[in-house]
């Protein structure tokens, strides 16, 4: 429970060895610094009482020295809120703050760990991290659930970390402090220290597994990784995406995989994530084999060709390197949106299209196929006539929609060889303020 965190026992289990040096006197808010993952880190932990003025300048000094030195900050959240008797001083001390985990962004790595109660503003300062993990007891929310359900709003789970899963801000869900703390840690040391520097290297085994046409997106994912390297961020939102943070060849990386269809929430999801490694220049590897987005009006209206802009401009806007997987179905807007990478790699058996292999050939055998006796059949045959010489992957690198083609057998070897090909890439953008993509 949050009353049993203890704040020793937590930065033990984060740091390694347990070894750091303690920064400010113990107050609502305190601080350290030290190794963690292979990095140097900072933490800034909340005992669970009531934050005062002092207290958040704490925390913007922890930022701003994190931003000066190139090392990721985590912070611990557990308070039972700002002390009301600082009144309005505080609300601006926490706006600061705001602005400053905001300034910070993309500079140094952001990781929120929610062990307690995290409500309001320290709500907003969580979900701006660039990974939020959560315990299973812990709370999170803008209103207090108490509140809401004695005005007669009661919804089930609100607050919970399973809720902030399916809402897409808690990142990762764990079962205790500890857990916490150690799952922390081990983000901490795949992403790099700061924007600056190279994705971190690591022992490696090789995956067990083959690439599989029509795959659950995990599993697709765990043939390229090395074995046992994933850690999944979102799982609990957009789940027809899957997306982690891994290694391959031993070489920091983010996946994204995708299933059968995709909503807006997974859309959402996979940009949020590309979004994420661009900042710190970690390698994305996508694995394209989908249906699509998913065939529906309401969709559309929910927010769906919003979602889809954003994440096309997300891989356009990204500067990272970028390796491509066309494993099974890429057609149409799916292939626009997930295909813009550096290097595509086609794998024997995929299926790339402008339009999906049977509408296609409705359009452009229609005389041939009324005319023959049995319509079904004929269109069959041509499905699969078109589907093998125009959509194949061979005929995708003649058309230059792919780079390379393999076999499934060879697709982990294949990105290998496509992320050390693209190991020294140096890209910039063209002189903005920033883009205007659909948020």
């Amino acid at each position: 429970m949050a009353s049993k965190i203890d704040k020793a026992e937590i930065l033990a289990k984060f740091y390694d060895d347990g070894v750091y040096t303690a920064l400010f006197a113990d107050g609502a808010v305190s601080a350290a610094f030290g190794c963690a993952g292979g990095q140097q880190t900072y933490t800034v932990f909340q005992n669970g009482a009531a934050v005062t003025v002092k207290d958040v300048e704490r925390n913007v000094k922890v930022l701003e020295m994190a931003a000066q030195t190139g090392s990721p900050v985590v912070t611990f959240y557990h308070s039972v809120g700002a002390k009301l008797e600082e009144g309005l001083d505080v609300l601006t001390a926490q706006a600061k703050l705001n602005a400053t985990i905001a300034k910070v962004s993309g500079v140094v790595p952001q990781v929120a760990v929610v062990l307690g109660i995290c409500g309001a503003t320290s709500a907003l300062a969580a979900a701006g991290a660039d990974v939020c993990i959560m315990t299973k007891s812990a709370q999170l929310f803008f209103t207090s659930p108490f509140t809401s359900a004695a005005k007669g709003d009661k919804t089930e789970e609100a607050g919970t970390a399973s809720a902030a899963a399916k809402a897409g801000v808690a990142s990762i869900v764990v079962a205790n402090a500890s857990e916490a703390a150690e799952t922390a840690s081990h983000v901490v040391g795949l992403l790099p220290a700061n924007n600056l520097t190279g994705p971190a290297y690591f022992e490696f085994e090789q995956p067990a597994g083959v690439l599989t046409a029509g795959a659950a997106p995990a599993k697709g994912a765990a043939a390229i990784l090395d074995k046992n390297s994933a850690v999944e961020l979102y799982a609990g939102f957009g789940k027809n995406v899957y997306t982690a943070l891994g290694t391959i060849g031993g070489n920091a990386v983010g996946i994204v995989a995708m299933g059968k269809t995709l909503c807006h929430n997974c859309v959402s999801k996979a940009a949020r994530f590309v979004r994420l490694c661009d900042a710190f220049s970690l390698p994305v590897v996508t694995i394209v084999d989908t249906d699509g987005f998913i065939p529906s009006t309401a969709e559309d209206i929910t927010g769906g060709i919003r979602e889809a802009a954003r994440l096309t401009a997300t891989y356009a806007d990204a500067t990272t390197a970028k390796v491509c997987v066309l494993a099974g179905k890429a057609v149409g807007p799916v292939y626009t949106a997930f295909a813009g990478a550096d290097l595509r790699i086609a794998v024997n058996g995929c299926v790339v299209s402008a339009l999906e292999p049977s509408a296609a050939v409705t359009v452009l055998y229609k005389a041939e196929i009324d005319a023959s006796d049995n319509i079904a059949a004929a269109t069959n045959a041509k499905v699969a006539e078109y589907t093998a010489n125009v959509c194949s992957a061979a005929n995708a690198v003649a058309c230059g929609a792919a780079d390379m083609v393999c076999d499934a057998a060879n697709a982990r070897s294949s990105v290998v060889a496509a992320l050390e090909l693209l190991s020294t890439k140096r890209a910039s953008r063209l002189p903005k303020k920033h883009g205007n993509m659909a948020l």
